[in-house]
């Protein structure tokens, strides 16, 4: 069985490892994989206080990869680094989660803002102000940016987890793949989220758009919109907050 014809070392050790379940080609082709697990971990972990260790990232996402050196099955057509991320981001979740890391008064005023957003624009029908945020949520407009920033510098990773509207990670079968209805509400979830990225202001649109489809830095977008980094970071922090209102008033919660 050819799993990665142009590599013929890294091909050998995926026979091995499938056909005869030799420990030395795993362990080697965790090693080879281990770059992934970086990149992963590095990208979470640049939405994270300083205060998280990306070393920790990367030792919980390792179990993410060696699970999915055990479960993967070349036959299913999928690419092993397809098959592997969402495992090793998995995995990286769950040992943040372990951390406990969002100090309960951040996550408490995520809620808030989400809430004002839903409340006001189902009141309005339409995307609120920041001063019409700031008014409902009864603080000043500088304290909605020091709340802004306080949730920007807490926000895990990109969107495939950040909007998912605080879902845990898609039902996996006995073999390690996505559970068939799994599949089926990832794909109406996500469905909706484009829907409901269609409704937002065009300056949330972009900024999402820059991040996660171009993978522009929040640097680089706030030279894109002549803009500092940190109000950059509060704008995506906000639209990330605005979507999640309205997925979840689409039922997508």
């Amino acid at each position: 069985m050819s799993v990665v014809p142009h590599d013929p070392d890294l091909d050998m050790h995926w026979n091995r490892w499938l056909n005869r379940r030799n420990n030395a080609s795993r362990d080697h082709l965790i090693v080879h994989y281990s770059p992934l697990v970086k990149f992963v971990a590095g990208r979470i972990g640049a939405g994270l206080p300083s205060s998280v260790d990306v070393g920790d990232l990367v030792s919980s996402g390792v179990f993410g990869l060696i699970d999915a050196v055990e479960r993967f099955e070349p036959s299913r057509g999928v690419k092993f680094e397809t098959f592997a991320a969402p495992r090793i981001r998995g995995a990286i979740y769950d040992g943040l989660r372990q951390l406990d890391w969002v100090p309960r008064s951040v996550r408490s005023r995520a809620r808030d803002v989400e809430r004002a957003f839903a409340e006001l624009e189902a009141k309005k029908g339409e995307a609120p102000t920041d001063d019409q945020l700031a008014e409902h949520l009864h603080i000043t407009p500088h304290e909605l940016t020091r709340w802004l920033a306080s949730i920007a510098a807490t926000t895990v990773g990109p969107l495939d987890r950040a909007i998912e509207t605080g879902h845990e990670p898609a039902a996996i079968d006995n073999k390690g793949f996505d559970s068939p209805s799994a599949v089926l509400e990832d794909r109406e979830l996500r469905d909706t989220m484009r829907r409901e990225i269609t409704q937002l202001p065009e300056r949330e649109r972009l900024v999402l758009s820059l991040y996660y489809d171009e993978g522009l830095t929040l640097s680089e977008i706030g030279q894109v919109l002549g803009v500092t980094e940190s109000r950059v970071s509060q704008i995506h922090t906000k639209s990330v907050i605005h979507l999640r209102a309205r997925m979840a008033s689409a039922g997508a919660a």
